[in-house]
């Protein structure tokens, strides 16, 4: 790779870590993407990709924690069965091309729906234990099947069934998708023996977009604002499903 295409490749992944680490997300399968258009091998995407989520959905959940969003009683039941249905998420087998073509579908609607009819920011009632333990259950088995950190699916949620407002479910989806991002790369570790070290060029983009991206979600956005950002990550990411086969 060239000089030249390592600057582009850079500048590509900041992008996806600044405007995902916003609301909260830290942008695996935008990694995905922009490391496949450089024409890297899978076997190299994938790990790196996991490693990269594992940086910026920490400095999103510190930057979020420190703001005061994160709130502990309402995270961990959606945490407490995610890991192990993603697990299980990945080591199904279903029709890829229509499963990931549905999600996609949801995934724009969801954008839309943002878009033309924001949810109010007010909070209902917040669900019993176990029913946030089902929906996690979901979200995770959603991550596997889908290859993403489950964050993309639990935001949108959150803020429908007004659980959280905008900020809080960012808080929220960033713990959530550092979690099953851990539990994914410790998963590669075991089958291979060896973690993945994303090259330090990547490292640091993803750095800085993090960084500014979770700071500016946490502090300065408004709740608007972070739900129009979140609307664009849900196209990405929607688009990323319907196109990838």
């Amino acid at each position: 790779m060239t000089a030249q295409q390592l600057s582009l490749l850079c500048a590509g992944v900041f992008a996806v870590a600044f405007l995902y680490s916003c609301v909260g997300h830290a942008g695996a399968s935008g990694y995905i993407a922009v490391m496949t258009l450089f024409g890297l091998a899978p076997d190299i995407v994938k790990p790196t990709a996991l490693a990269l989520n594992v940086i910026v959905s920490s400095l999103a959940s510190w930057q979020f924690w420190r703001a005061g969003h994160f709130a502990w009683t309402l995270f961990w039941p959606f945490a407490a069965l995610s890991t192990p249905c993603a697990f299980a998420g990945g080591a199904l087998r279903l029709p890829a091309p229509a499963f990931q073509a549905l999600v996609g579908l949801v995934l724009l609607w969801s954008a839309a729906v943002l878009l033309l009819r924001p949810p109010p920011d007010e909070v209902r009632a917040t669900p019993s234990g176990a029913v946030r333990a089902s929906v996690g259950a979901g979200m995770g088995l959603l991550a596997g099947l889908t290859g993403t950190g489950g964050g993309i699916f639990l935001t949108p949620l959150l803020l429908f069934m007004r659980w959280a407002r905008a900020r809080t479910a960012a808080a929220t989806s960033a713990v959530f998708i550092l979690v099953n991002s851990l539990a994914g790369l410790l998963g590669h570790a075991m089958t291979t023996g060896e973690l993945p070290a994303p090259a330090p060029s990547l490292a640091v983009a993803v750095l800085a977009g993090g960084a500014a991206g979770s700071y500016l979600g946490s502090t300065r956005l408004s709740h608007a604002a972070i739900k129009r950002v979140l609307a664009a990550v849900l196209v990405i990411a929607g688009a990323k499903l319907l196109l990838h086969h």
